[in-house]
């Protein structure tokens, strides 16, 4: 062998870093990653939870005497009502949305108002509306798009080359945050108090608010917390279960103490879809709150970090979609719906894993309940509406092709909509690169 020869393994091995590393680079810099990160992360989630939700709510449908498929079918039309509006959301000019902030925001305010003398109170929480036929309404999760949609479109109304004022938006801000964060306490809903926190400082946060503000914000909502906990015997209870979870493993910690035993059962590759043990009675609310400790029963650790994964890919493709439109009330409205969905799963999952209290939210996309999956299916379809105005989005999906759903669209004769939509992405997409800046 020549002095010269290369051996496999060494001086080959950077290159083929450096290959792989430009390769990935393409790829996260092609106009349509964001869209098809929001779809895809979108599909696999909801597919995995339609998965747990039969695995984990069929035993007890059946303790119930109920048919095993009980919560899945409802799951099922739930996903069937919501991947259309996903759809058509995705379809939606940005106007629509801008639009659609404000009466959303008023029906959510009287819808709370409603639950605090016609809902029903269940584990401490008054957040449900009974209707005829079995249905369910929980007001405070179309609350929480309502409040994005609505503080972005004022911020961004305020929007003056290309910077965008906070002081003067803190007046109808504030409040309106405040009056829904109100209505939600009155029903003793801690958990969906905090997710809306979590999007008012999003918003705030993108226009440049100062780190004091978030200290004055943080100690307020910290107070409010010390005092909602204090009044609430069941509060007081869940807190000292997380402090001491196995020293009150039959009582406050019970709930705590069987999802860990759950998540530590799985191992590394889970005890196999449908083999769980801890649904047979032992975890509570297993289809909704804590099917992430079944994830990690039946599909094991690797599982878990699938969903993390999962959850963690559509985060960034929301801030790439902010960051790369210069639209100020998309860069805002996508910001705040990853703090809403992705900071909603980090409670969850931190939840189910010792790391914060149990607060009752449910994990977006996979844990059961419609009431919470249409809002979060409407936001991701916003989303993909967003990812389409990105620099060079509109020319690729025109390179593209029409797809099978504009197929169908022409076939019914509906053809120049797609048209007209389409023509509508490109000139929105053509004014961001030469530097339009402030509301359209």
């Amino acid at each position: 062998m020549s002095a010269d020869a290369t051996v496999p393994g060494e001086g080959a091995a950077p290159g083929w870093r450096q290959e792989r590393l430009a390769g990935l680079r393409e790829l996260l810099n092609r106009p349509l990653t964001s869209y098809y990160l929001v779809l895809g992360c979108s599909a696999l989630l909801l597919a995995l939870g339609l998965m747990m939700v039969l695995s984990a709510s069929s035993v007890e449908a059946l303790q119930l005497k109920r048919d095993p498929f009980y919560w899945f079918l409802k799951q099922v039309v739930s996903v069937g009502l919501g991947i259309p509006m996903m759809w058509i959301c995705s379809r939606l000019p940005t106007r629509f949305f801008r639009l659609a902030g404000y009466p959303l925001m008023i029906i959510s305010i009287i819808a709370l108002i409603m639950v605090l003398f016609v809902g029903t109170a269940e584990l401490g929480a008054q957040r449900w509306i009974y209707l005829p036929g079995g249905l369910t309404i929980q007001p405070s999760e179309p609350a929480k798009l309502g409040l994005m949609l609505w503080g972005a479109d004022l911020l961004a109304r305020r929007a003056k080359a290309g910077r965008i004022e906070w002081r003067q938006l803190l007046i109808p801000l504030m409040p309106g945050t405040a009056i829904l964060a109100v209505l939600v306490m009155l029903g003793r809903d801690l958990g969906t108090t905090l997710v809306l926190m979590l999007i008012f400082l999003a918003l705030l946060w993108v226009v440049g608010a100062p780190l004091r503000l978030f200290g004055g914000i943080l100690a307020v909502a910290a107070l409010a917390a010390v005092v909602m906990i204090s009044v609430e015997g069941y509060r007081s209870a869940r807190i000292e279960g997380w402090l001491n979870v196995w020293g009150n493993a039959q009582t406050s910690g019970y709930q705590a103490a069987q999802g860990q035993i759950a998540l530590g059962s799985g191992g590394w590759f889970g005890l196999g879809l449908g083999s769980g043990r801890q649904k047979w009675g032992y975890v509570p609310h297993a289809e909704s709150d804590f099917i992430f400790s079944i994830i990690g029963e039946e599909l094991g650790l690797m599982g878990t970090l699938v969903v993390v994964a999962l959850f963690g890919l559509l985060g960034y493709a929301g801030l790439r979609v902010a960051t790369r439109v210069k639209d100020p009330f998309i860069r805002l409205t996508a910001s705040a719906a990853v703090a809403w969905i992705a900071g909603q799963a980090i409670v969850n999952i931190g939840a189910v894993i010792g790391a914060l209290p149990i607060t009752g939210i449910p994990l977006p996309l996979v844990s059961y309940g419609g009431s919470a999956l249409l809002p979060t299916l409407a936001a991701l379809g916003m989303l993909l509406s967003f990812a389409k105005r990105e620099p060079g989005a509109a020319a690729a999906l025109q390179a593209r092709g029409p797809g099978p759903a504009a197929r169908a669209l022409s076939w019914l004769g509906l053809g120049r909509l797609l048209a007209r939509d389409r023509r509508q992405g490109a000139q929105q997409a053509d004014s961001g690169r030469r530097g339009v800046k402030g509301p359209t």
